[in-house]
């Protein structure tokens, strides 16, 4: 007890000025004592990083959205691999990921999955999947002509705006091939529909 009264007194008798120190008060930068000039405030703001996946941060709007890169191909393009271990593979584009920029191709960069079982009695599975690969790795391709080719942008005599390719002139882009493209995603979900039920 009287060791803490000592210690007390002595705090009280020991005179802090506030010019030899510097408790409780701002630390001022050398930057900020001159003001030559006004601060301006940033013409455009950082944009904001959202964590996706443990490992990788992408880069997003100041409302927190992903910004969406625009890419060559779309769904339902018939590409051909440039690089990687599946170079020289012709696939059809079956999704896109547009937040990263790559693409999943029917057969193609097939990766081995080890599936649980899911039920008592039932055995695991090993399957194999399409994995994505970065659309910077993939170019057009003309079955026709079996080329490859950069994808130009034209706008056709009825105004409308079409992709086709620059080394053939081939256009990608018909109302045909969309309606096909549509017939036989909705085929698609009324087959999985029927088989879920």
């Amino acid at each position: 007890m009287a060791t803490m009264s000592a210690l007390q007194s002595s705090f009280t008798s020991l005179s802090l000025s506030p010019s030899s120190s510097f408790l409780g008060q701002r630390l001022i930068s050398p930057t900020s004592l001159s003001v030559a000039s006004p601060v301006k405030p940033a013409e455009n703001p950082c944009l904001v990083l959202a964590k996706l996946k443990r490992w990788e941060r992408k880069e997003c709007k100041p409302n927190s959205l992903p910004v969406l890169h625009k890419m060559h191909v779309k769904f339902g393009d018939t590409v051909k691999v440039i690089s990687g271990r599946d170079k020289g593979k012709v696939g059809e584009v079956t999704k896109i990921f547009t937040h990263n920029s790559t693409v999943v191709i029917k057969d193609v960069n097939l990766k081995t999955k080890h599936m649980k079982s899911r039920e008592e009695g039932e055995p695991g599975q090993i399957v194999k999947i399409e994995a994505p690969i970065h659309s910077s790795n993939v170019m057009l391709y003309s079955k026709e002509k079996e080329v490859v080719s950069r994808v130009g942008h034209k706008v056709l005599e009825d105004g409308q705006k079409v992709r086709y390719l620059i080394k053939t002139g081939e256009v990608i882009d018909t109302i045909e091939k969309w309606k096909q493209l549509k017939e036989a995603k909705d085929k698609e979900t009324t087959q999985v529909a029927v088989a879920a039920s």
